[in-house]
């Protein structure tokens, strides 16, 4: 009884970061982050690649019963969300917003004897903030220009090394993988080619595969790195992370013009309150189930 529960309650875990990697906001990072289990998945990442065969062992098994999940939830919001994203991208946006604004207390709540103690780092999160404004500032201005629908050496590069970030991102409690794509400029075609591979297109085979190895160099180059700054320098990661949580909010109100039929930015008159409520409802039950799991497990 007790595996049972366990193998649900990973479901559930990958669930739930699948959801949040799949949208531009929070992080799948930061889903584990709330629910408490940050820790085990960086470890055993960078277990399953460079520890000894019995972690490796025990890593992959934790990894494939929290990959079912992701999975199951990946593929019901890219058949869900990439057309949402197009019809209702002001809805989506708002909600976005909603998600970040819960996240960040939420952040600060769990780190804030580092804030205190580490508060010179603040200057991580000016970088952060900056970082990610500046990014978007290229896309909306038109410094990015990506066709990935035709493969070529130069697009092929941008996609794969867009996807090593983005996966960094994923693995941080912090800044969504899939809002760096958002400003890449890359979002709506990744999420297009996923949806179009679950309806057996296979045209789409070639995007699908750089990017996935593109997702696989990041795991291998940069967990390791994520791992070791988190143990020993983790008052300006965590500040870095706020930051780029912050400047999030600027590449999300600039979302709609990087549409392939570019909108206006979000803003006050087409902002949508309930979506957003929305997005912080969900937040503040991810943090409820977070507290009634650690119960249960006392």
């Amino acid at each position: 009884m007790k595996k049972v529960k366990e193998y649900i309650l990973n479901f559930i875990n990958g669930f739930c970061m699948a959801l949040a990697d799949s949208v531009p906001g929070v992080s799948g990072g930061t889903i584990a982050f709330l629910l408490g289990f940050y820790d085990q998945f960086i470890r055993s990442l960078d277990d399953l690649f460079r520890g000894s065969f019995e972690k490796k062992k025990e890593s992959l098994v934790f990894l494939i019963k929290l990959g079912i999940g992701w999975v199951v939830g990946f593929c019901l919001s890219a058949t869900i969300l990439s057309n949402l994203f197009e019809t209702k991208i002001y809805a989506m946006s708002s909600l976005f917003i909603g998600f970040i604004l819960a996240a960040i207390p939420m952040v600060v709540k769990e780190e804030k004897e580092v804030l205190r103690k580490d508060y010179k780092n603040v200057v991580f999160m000016i970088l952060g903030i900056s970082l990610v404004v500046g990014i978007s500032l290229l896309t909306t201005k038109g410094g990015i220009d990506i066709d990935i629908t035709h493969l070529n050496l130069f697009s092929g590069i941008y996609l794969f090394l867009a996807a090593s970030v983005a996966i960094t991102a994923m693995v941080l409690p912090g800044i969504s993988g899939s809002t760096l794509l958002l400003i890449f400029g890359l979002y709506v075609p990744v999420m297009g080619a996923v949806k179009s591979f679950l309806r057996f297109d296979f045209s789409v085979l070639p995007i699908l595969l750089v990017f996935g190895l593109g997702i696989v160099a990041g795991i291998v180059f940069f967990v390791k790195l994520i791992r070791k700054c988190l143990e020993h320098h983790r008052g300006a990661i965590v500040y870095a992370i706020l930051g780029m949580m912050i400047g999030s909010f600027y590449s999300i109100i600039c979302g709609p013009t990087t549409l392939d039929v570019p909108k206006e930015m979000l803003s006050f008159h087409n902002f949508d309150f309930i979506f957003f409520l929305l997005g912080i409802i969900i937040i503040g039950l991810l943090e409820l189930l977070k507290k009634v799991l650690e119960k249960r497990s006392v």
